[in-house]
Order: structure tokens, then C-alpha cells, then sequence
């Protein structure tokens, strides 16, 4: 296996968004960040062999850092599709091997029938934005609904959130590590060059019972970051 730190050196090549739209907080995800959480993905078994859906994809960062660590396939599922666009000529910049498919549509209401065993990875809407509280439940119960396995990053803060709703929805969170996301000044409402946000991430562990797909079709969340 590939050291986290090559990972993260081949990720570096991956472009972000052009226009990125404050509204679905389209932020990217950074090389170290992306490459951690799928180095310990890898490390669980969660990756090689089996399919991977990056829920609200962008410009590919985690699902393009799935495909190099030899995993079945790999669904990207984005609702912008310009964002889309710039994830096609990045898989041709990294030069994956798996196969990877990129799919137009709501994150939090995933177009998938998926049979085989399946790992969700996402980096969804942190809920900053006016009427976007939130957005990040939408982005769980998707993942419940779909995979027995997801790696999630939130905002700094949402433990108690994060453990309470998998619960409720027939998962355990069975790992969680702090990080950082710097973000650059790219929306007005910025007042900064860039700022360092502070972030979590969680493993968890998804039953095969209802709960989580009835949370997902009772979500009111439309999009995707």
C-alpha cells in the first residue's frame, strides 16, 4: 500500500471549481485531507475491492483518491454539472485505473441501486449559508440509505449531532479524528485571504434496516457540494 503522504502528492494535480456557488458551499477538499481519510479507509477495508460512492463529488478529490487505492469501481455523484466536467479531465490528469463514473444528481437523494457492498465518502455542505442549516443530515441519511459504510466531514462542533443521528438511523460511529480545512477567499462574504476551518470526520458503521432510507426521503436537502 501506497504511504498517505504519495497519495496526497498525486491528488495535488486535481483542479477545484472555477465558479464555485456559495449556495451549495462548493469548497475543495484538500489533498492531505482527502488522502487521510481514504488512507484509513483503506486501512479498514473499506476501499480495495468493493464500490465507492463519493456523495456530492465536485471536482472529484475523494473519489478520485478512492480510485487509486484498487477499489471495484467508483460512482461520483454531483448535481453541478460544471463541476462534473472539471472531475473528467481530473481523473485524465491523475490516471486512475478503476473505473469511475460520474453522475449528475441530488447527493442527498442518490440515483443508486447498488447490491454490493458499498463505502460512502463525503465532504457535504457544512450548513453555513443562509437556509442551508442542516445540510449535512440530508448527506448521512443518503449514506445510510446506500453503503454499510461512510467517512463523513463536518464542522467543528457536530459529535454530539453527528453520533445522535446515526444512532437514530441504525449506525455507529466507530472512529473520528480532527482536522482542518483552509479556505480560500472566493465569495463576497469573505473577509479574509483564506481562513482555517476546524473539521471532523467519522466512520460510520450502517445497518441494513429502513431508518436511514426513510430519513433520506423525508430530507428536504436538494444539493450537493
Amino acid at each position: 500500500m501506497a504511504s498517505r503522504r504519495s497519495l496526497a502528492t498525486k491528488l495535488g494535480v486535481v483542479a477545484g471549481f472555477e465558479q464555485p456557488s456559495a449556495s451549495l458551499e462548493q469548497y475543495p477538499t484538500p489533498p492531505e485531507l482527502a488522502a487521510h481519510v481514504v488512507h484509513l479507509a483503506d486501512l479498514q477495508g473499506d476501499v480495495e475491492g468493493r464500490t465507492v460512492v463519493d456523495l456530492g463529488s465536485g471536482t472529484g478529490m475523494l473519489a478520485l483518491a478512492a480510485a487509486l487505492r484498487g477499489p471495484a469501481r467508483v460512482v461520483g455523484l454531483e448535481v453541478d454539472a460544471d463541476p462534473i466536467r472539471t472531475a473528467r479531465e481530473n481523473e485524465r490528469r491523475v490516471g486512475t485505473n478503476a473505473p469511475v463514473h460520474w453522475v449528475r444528481g441530488d447527493a442527498t437523494h442518490p440515483p443508486l441501486r447498488i447490491a454490493e457492498p458499498t463505502t460512502v465518502l463525503m465532504n457535504p455542505p457544512f450548513g453555513a449559508q443562509d437556509g442551508n442549516r442542516h445540510a449535512d443530515r440530508g448527506f448521512l441519511a443518503a449514506a445510510g440509505a446506500i453503503a454499510d459504510v461512510s467517512y463523513s466531514v463536518h464542522n467543528g462542533g457536530s459529535e454530539e449531532f453527528v453520533r445522535a443521528f446515526a444512532a437514530d438511523n441504525g449506525g455507529t460511529v466507530t472512529h473520528a479524528f480532527a482536522a482542518e480545512l483552509d479556505i480560500e477567499n472566493r465569495f463576497d462574504h469573505h473577509t479574509a485571504d483564506s481562513a482555517a476551518i476546524d473539521a471532523e470526520v467519522y466512520r460510520i458503521e450502517w445497518t441494513s434496516d429502513e431508518s436511514a432510507a426513510d430519513a433520506a426521503r423525508s430530507d428536504g436537502s436538494t444539493s450537493g457540494a
